[in-house]
């Protein structure tokens, strides 16, 4: 038995579409919602010196015969643009909206979730039931009987997931211990911050469709239940400084459609539309010192609360 040789082969993670896939999560070193990576124009040295960047000239560029001003300086007629020649030239010279307003540009967002840990090592109590018309969590225990300072911030991080089954297990099961175990959500509240502000931050317009829905869901769930005191909404204010920076950015993100119908409303996917509801739950649920907050970091905002 000593003679046995064995030969070690390496393991390789591939994606093959397989239950058995591993993400190899110690291999990501990119920070979810990170500024590196973003496109970014060149500076211009004139705004911030006398120096100024000239071009170098093109050996081709010059005048030939029968284009001068014929020893005038009269300059000869350009030719007049119509108006869709003039849309077509706006057209070729627009510089991507990216490039332009970079903070639109969606972040990155590696998958290194916590949920995604967990999941793939089955340390989570739930499996997927998969029903006829939609899919559920299955809980091997009582969602009351859970600790809500261990799973409720796993289950917060994998919102900024995209790839299933993470992405619905994620939002599935937060949901799920939302609606179960309402009066078990304030004491987590602080562990709930960095992973909401980290997914925002992605500016993935899915994941933030994603979270504004759970946002609303949060502030209603200890108001829903009887004998609820409504505190989870006076407990997010102090931590406004770090979730509405970006509903402030996206705030006048609406699909304008001229006299066109919406077929989608029910989904719930227009981003301004949505923070705008997302605002007002947290000012009505928020107390008194809501509002002020709030206009602090969302200025266009309007109060709906009449005192």
């Amino acid at each position: 038995m000593n003679t046995l040789r064995v030969n070690t082969r390496t393991k390789i993670f591939a994606e093959t579409g397989s239950a058995l896939d591993a993400t190899e999560i110690n291999k990501i070193k990119t920070r979810a919602g990170s500024h590196d990576n973003i496109p970014k124009r060149d500076i211009d040295a004139a705004a911030f010196s006398y120096s100024k960047a000239n071009p170098r000239p093109d050996p081709h560029n010059f005048v030939r015969s029968r284009e001068g001003n014929g020893g005038t300086m009269i300059p000869k007629p350009k030719p007049v643009l119509t108006a869709a020649e003039i849309a077509q030239q706006n057209v070729k010279s627009k510089k991507p909206k990216l490039l332009t307003h970079p903070a639109f540009c969606p972040r990155p967002n590696p998958p290194n979730t916590e949920l995604r840990r967990f999941y793939e090592r089955g340390d989570l109590p739930i499996q997927i039931d998969h029903g006829g018309v939609a899919n559920r969590l299955a809980w091997k225990v009582e969602i009351q009987k859970l600790d809500f300072h261990h799973y409720l911030p796993i289950f917060f991080d994998g919102l900024r997931e995209q790839e299933l089954p993470y992405a619905f297990v994620a939002e599935q099961g937060v949901m799920d211990m939302l609606e179960a175990g309402a009066h078990k959500v304030l004491p987590v509240i602080p562990q709930l911050i960095i992973p909401i502000k980290t997914a925002l931050n992605t500016r993935e317009k899915d994941v933030i469709v994603k979270v504004l829905k759970i946002l609303q869901a949060l502030v209603n769930c200890d108001v829903a239940v009887s004998g609820g005191a409504g505190l989870i909404g006076q407990a997010l204010v102090p931590y406004y400084r770090q979730i509405l920076p970006v509903l402030n950015v996206f705030i006048n993100k609406n699909d304008n459609l001229g006299d066109k119908f919406d077929y989608g409303q029910r989904k719930r996917i227009n981003l301004g539309e949505l923070i705008i509801q997302t605002l007002e739950q947290l000012e009505v649920h928020g107390g008194e010192d809501a509002f002020i907050n709030i206009k602090y970091l969302v200025p266009t905002y309007q109060s709906v609360v009449i005192y």
